[in-house]
């Protein structure tokens, strides 16, 4: 109960601070017109259906079609997204050449006896 309470008084906040009209507005996006919404929501449901089915290029293509959309709807927060994703990249790049490196060390370490492991970890 209190919980809901607290979701209530922060959602007046809300309100008060940026002429909202109602918590549905808060928790759906509020400015996107109703059409655009199904368009987006309906491109997200068969991508997920078409990925199911192992129908990768059809999923993409209809999760293309839910990105358009909302891109049109904010330009200026996929700009910045565009902007930003060199830097993801980068890191996501980092992430996997340590999985790797991960990887290869266990496939060595395999190899050896437990003796020469604990040996190599100071032990």
């Amino acid at each position: 109960m209190l919980r809901a309470e607290r979701v209530r008084d922060l959602v007046r906040f809300w309100r008060r601070g940026s002429g909202v009209q109602s918590e549905q507005e808060i928790l759906l996006g509020g400015s996107m017109e109703s059409w655009k919404k199904a368009v987006v929501l309906g491109s997200i449901g068969a991508a997920a259906i078409l990925f199911m089915k192992k129908k990768y290029p059809a999923g993409v293509l209809a999760t293309g079609v839910g990105l358009a959309v909302v891109a049109s709807e904010y330009p200026e927060t996929f700009e910045r997204v565009r902007e930003a994703l060199p830097e993801y990249f980068d890191r996501g790049m980092q992430v996997m050449e340590m999985a790797g490196r991960a990887g290869k060390r266990i496939t060595e370490a395999a190899g050896q006896s437990a003796e020469d492991v604990w040996d190599e970890i100071g032990g």
